[in-house]
């Protein structure tokens, strides 16, 4: 067996960042940036008023107050999108709207809520002038050309992740494409004669597929494109038929077929295809897990086994097929946050295995706390689906007590269960 660390540094080291596609940018959220972004344009390209108001001369408001308003001629009026015509000269204002480009003369905006405009269309249904109630500085509610981009400014810089904000940022200086890192198309293949689809009724001595879900859910979570291969029998000729299926992706994930059983027939078609790198990992669960290449002609597949008990399939790709997919869509950080716990549960380690207990973390008295989300057996699925991270003892222990300070690798943030309670 071999450590964790030392597996997913080889993992690791057997794939390579992919090459880069265009695409219009909606479509590349959570992708990575694969060229330099510069703007051509500066944002905003003129001065504009940042509010809903009236733009000023700054020093026509000097000593302005709702005891003493300042009164302006009211000359003209700016919507957004249009430009503007007129002049503030001393003593006037224009009307504007925000975005409006600010008008010549102008050097402030005053917003409707600091002037009589109001009360004076309802009093007398004109805006000939209008009554300043406060005093402003030169560039008041101005936002200045180049302000937030200038013309030939880097943007966002090559290995950017793009988010929400980022996809605004490339719409806002014209780019409607963008070349990004392409995601890794992975295939999935779920193992074993006992298996059916979930979509077909149980026959005695069968189970539903599920690893192929979760699997394919969890690339898909993490920026993959999962390609469902469907279920492989545990004969060495089926198994390699449903494998070669698998072989133009980039990344070949089964599950099952790689323990010591008669029938545990993966790692033979994994041998007489191409190489292992590893096989057998000291952690629980997951020990039984395998890594190596499947050649297909010149091109070479990565290839990872999963366990096949549900638990120990999700707990491994977490800690090797997520770090390898994210390196292939160019990530940098490949770890899940972690942090430290206070454990509400005793857990015994009694097989010298690094062992991930499924945990639900929760904060009370500022401090996080850890508790079992009961049995732990590598098929309990539902322990999943009520934990939000996992509780790493290490392998040189016998265990941890409660109340023992422990390290959680954190599946979700979700708020609302790290909420004080």
């Amino acid at each position: 067996m071999i450590s964790v660390e030392e597996a997913l540094e080889k993992i690791l080291s057997y794939v390579d960042v992919l090459g880069h596609e265009k695409k219009p940018v909606l479509n590349c959220l959570g992708q990575v940036l694969a060229e330099d972004v510069y703007s051509t344009i500066d944002i905003p390209p003129l001065d504009n008023s940042a509010m809903d108001g009236y733009a000023v001369r700054a020093e026509d408001t000097r000593g302005a107050s709702r005891s003493s308003p300042r009164e302006l001629i009211v000359v003209g009026e700016i919507a957004a999108g249009s430009i503007p015509r007129g002049e503030v000269k001393p003593g006037t204002a224009i009307r504007i709207m925000t975005g409006a480009p600010l008008p010549k003369g102008a050097d402030a905006v005053v917003q409707f809520e600091d002037t009589d405009e109001a009360n004076r269309k309802l009093s007398r249904g004109s805006l000939s002038q209008i009554g300043i109630f406060c005093q402003v500085e030169n560039g008041f509610n101005v936002r200045y050309k180049g302000e937030d981009i200038a013309a030939g400014e880097l943007v966002l810089k090559e290995g950017k992740t793009l988010r929400p904000s980022e996809i605004g940022v490339l719409a806002s200086v014209g780019r409607a494409t963008a070349a990004v890192i392409r995601r890794p198309i992975v295939a999935v293949l779920a193992t074993g004669d006992e298996l059916v689809g979930a979509d077909q009724p149980l026959a005695p001595g069968k189970i539903h597929d599920s690893n192929s879900y979760t699997i394919a859910a969890e690339i898909l979570r993490y920026g993959g494109i999962p390609r469902i291969l469907g279920i492989g029998r545990d004969l060495i000729p089926a198994l390699t038929e449903k494998i070669n299926e698998g072989l133009d992706a980039d990344m070949l994930i089964t599950s099952g077929g790689v323990s010591l059983g008669d029938y545990d027939v993966v790692k033979d078609v994994l041998k007489e295809r191409g190489e292992i790198a590893l096989w057998t990992i000291c952690m629980k669960p997951g020990k039984p897990s395998a890594f190596g290449i499947i050649k297909n002609g010149e091109k070479k597949v990565a290839h990872l086994g999963l366990p096949g008990n549900p638990v120990s399939s999700m707990v491994t790709f977490e800690q090797f097929a997520r770090p390898a997919i994210l390196k292939m869509l160019g990530k940098k950080t490949l770890v899940k946050p972690s942090i430290q716990a206070i454990i509400e549960d005793n857990v015994k380690n009694t097989d010298g295995r690094r062992m991930f207990a499924r945990v639900m973390v929760t904060k009370r008295g500022g401090q996080y706390r850890a508790r079992l989300t009961g049995p732990q057996g590598s098929g309990i699925l539902t322990s999943m689906t009520k934990a939000n991270g996992l509780a790493v003892i290490p392998e040189n222990t016998k265990g941890v007590m409660r109340g023992d300070i422990v390290k959680v690798q954190m599946l979700d943030w979700s708020e609302d269960e790290l909420l004080e309670e």
